[in-house]
């Protein structure tokens, strides 16, 4: 069976669809996993991150409605063995739409589509808010990896997107694999403060590796490859490499 993670994060601007791309392609070109990709935010960033435009995909929206087998729309992209799940602007309405809308247990059905899928891995990139798609997806999973970034309002918004988490584990059966820091300044007066609330929260669960700045990612995405690609000597794809070691001893 697929290991299943879920990249979650409350809010926006924590680099939460980089890591879900780039921990994937690191699986699948570093360590020879067959990997798929779920794209369950309606913005669909990951998608395009890819080189794929989301207006001309099928994402898992008319699966969950039951109009089409998964297989439909499983995309393969540039990077050998990864594929991908696309996401589209449907997604952000699907759980009020057709028969769903209907079903008390709507936010099981990711969980029945894509358990029986042969990857070693799956990753699900989430929207950044605590909203049906998330609650679908950290179901789904069987952990989550949380994403956060050494500022105010990202490690305040932990404590929250914690007791969802806790919520969920009550009733499915849900891990913490880690939490990773993006946008890492190694440098930062407040480092020590924020890693503290991290401990308080998710204890234990902060990620070794930190994700620094780096501009390399951004140019990468215009192209809709990973940074290992684009720019392999990078230091995100050396942050990224280091997180995604520490993601497998953790599995």
């Amino acid at each position: 069976m697929s290991k299943i993670i879920a990249i979650s994060s409350f809010k926006g601007g924590t680099a939460k669809t980089s890591t879900a791309l780039h921990v994937a392609s690191a699986l699948t070109l570093f360590h020879k996993k067959k990997v798929l990709l779920v794209d369950f935010d309606s913005q669909a960033n990951l998608t395009t991150g890819l080189g794929f435009d989301p207006d001309e995909q099928e994402s898992a929206a008319p699966v969950l409605q039951g109009n089409v087998p998964v297989e439909d729309v499983i995309k393969k992209t540039g990077v050998e063995q990864l594929d991908l799940i696309p996401g589209d602007t449907w997604l952000e309405r699907v759980e009020v739409t057709g028969n769903l809308a209907a079903d008390r247990y709507s936010h099981e059905r990711l969980h029945d589509v894509i358990s029986q899928l042969d990857y070693d891995i799956i990753i699900i990139d989430t929207p950044p808010s605590l909203c049906w798609l998330t609650e679908s997806a950290l179901i789904a999973a069987d952990q989550t990896l949380v994403c956060a970034t050494p500022e105010f309002y990202s490690i305040k918004g932990l404590e929250r997107l914690g007791q969802f988490i806790e919520q969920i584990g009550q009733r499915h059966p849900l891990g913490t694999l880690g939490v990773v820091m993006s946008f890492w300044n190694a440098r930062g007066k407040s480092n020590e403060t924020f890693l503290d609330v991290i401990d308080d929260t998710f204890p234990d669960k902060a990620f070794d590796a930190k994700i620094r700045r780096d501009i390399c990612v951004s140019e990468a995405a215009v192209y809709g490859q990973p940074v290992f690609n684009a720019h392999p000597k990078s230091r995100a794809a050396e942050d990224y490499k280091a997180l995604t070691k520490e993601i497998l001893k953790k599995l």
